[in-house]
């Protein structure tokens, strides 16, 4: 076997569920009411991987949409009808596939299909990492900040890894770790909204974050068609490295799971003071 895949087999066994950090969850916990969305469809194997680690932790109620929705930010599907069927799954618990926007899958999910509201949103695990301005447009924190719209406690999990199962393995443990300490401090409930981001193969350790604002790199080449229109092909490479000692990117691109807190209200509330004292009594 070559070192990376040994590398790789251990992450595994130690993202298992036999953690310390599961250990010390007390005893009388109470089981949890789960819903797990996600922007990469409903047989995405990073869905797949985070019902399986979620499953001892509570009650899991699954809804993700019928396609790839990576990248569709926060918008809506409210246009055309939106169809939806309940699909079989090996886990026996309720799957429902959606033809909509990551954002409209939660928000079906809250309203329609439940009967009741979860205790917890969680949203992955993503194919590709969200840190950075990532979040602003990833389908898959969209999914979670849905459901803290709705009052809920929610947590997005991206990892940036695609192919092989095991890494999404991986990720679901750290997803899990990270939940199980929310859990045990008593941290599981509105406004919790977090962006979670797993680094392949084994990380190092868990590092809360702010938000990085390094841009990446766009770049739009121009094409001429066949029949000579001209259209552009979008070329987007994400920032490389943050030289800010702190954010998530920063912690990221060393090797260690990044955990930020986000917010849905957006108000600046610095300006807001200057802007009363421009603005006020006018």
């Amino acid at each position: 076997m070559s070192r990376p895949l040994v590398a790789l087999a251990l992450a595994v066994l130690l993202s298992l569920p036999t953690t310390r950090a599961a250990a010390q969850l007390p005893g009388d916990a109470p089981r949890l009411r789960i819903l797990v969305v996600n922007d990469d469809g409903y047989r995405a194997p990073g869905l797949v991987a985070l019902v399986d680690s979620l499953m001892p932790l509570g009650d899991v109620f699954v809804a993700a949409p019928l396609e790839q929705q990576s990248g569709t930010g926060h918008g809506i599907t409210y246009r055309e009808p939106i169809t939806f069927f309940e699909s079989g799954n090996p886990q026996g618990v309720p799957w429902f596939a959606i033809d909509a926007r990551p954002a409209t899958v939660t928000r079906i999910a809250l309203t329609v299909l439940m009967d009741s509201l979860p205790d917890l949103v969680v949203s992955g695990i993503n194919t590709g990492d969200n840190v950075g301005v990532s979040a602003w447009v990833s389908g898959t924190v969209a999914a979670a900040r849905e459901g803290a719209l709705h009052g809920l406690p929610a947590v997005a999990v991206s990892v940036n890894a695609g192919g092989d199962v095991a890494y999404y393995r991986v990720a679901a443990g750290w997803a899990r770790r990270v939940l199980e300490t929310l859990i045990r401090d008593g941290l599981v409930h509105a406004p919790l909204l977090l962006n979670v981001n797993v680094p392949a193969g084994g990380p190092q350790g868990i590092r809360v974050a702010s938000m990085s604002l390094a841009l990446g790199n766009q770049r739009y080449e121009r094409r001429a068609s066949p029949r000579g229109v001209d259209y552009l092909w979008d070329d987007w490479s994400p920032a490389d490295e943050d030289p800010t000692e702190g954010t998530d990117l920063y912690w990221f691109r060393r090797g260690f799971v990044t955990v930020t807190p986000l917010t849905v209200d957006q108000t600046d509330a610095a300006m807001g003071s200057r802007l009363e004292e421009v603005f006020g009594g006018r």
